[in-house]
């Protein structure tokens, strides 16, 4: 009888670990996909007043602490790929939240039936 309860209180104690592991992770990309957000809505909101402007109005790019003269195309361009590339980061993040949620309930039910072997035997 204590060979099993040792063998269960492992399995608790690996679940507990995983769990605690896991939320962590999914906090941080929960965060990460809010700053993405933020990102995008932030390009996209640039855009859309940079687009009003007149086609021979200077525009200004930062380049680390300078900023850099630049047509507006290019600047529209940039701000463009900036949505892109935040959009396709908050893709590959909520995969990998789905996925860690997959693998914590998967981890939760084989416990399940650990103990439910345990009941049976």
């Amino acid at each position: 009888m204590s060979k099993v309860d040792m063998e269960l209180k492992k399995a608790f104690t690996e679940l507990q670990e995983k769990q605690i592991d896991t939320a962590q992770k999914l906090r941080i990309a929960d965060l990460q996909i809010e700053t993405l957000q933020r990102n995008k809505q932030h390009a996209a909101f640039t855009e859309r007043e940079i687009s009003s402007l007149e086609e021979g109005t200077k525009t200004y790019e930062s380049v680390g602490r300078m900023f850099v003269l630049t047509p507006i195309d290019q600047v529209k361009e940039s701000l463009q790929k900036k949505q892109a590339l935040s959009e396709e980061k908050i893709k590959v993040l909520v995969n990998n939240m789905a996925y860690l949620q997959n693998s914590l309930k998967d981890a939760t039910n084989s416990l399940r039936e650990l103990v439910q072997q345990k009941k049976e035997s």
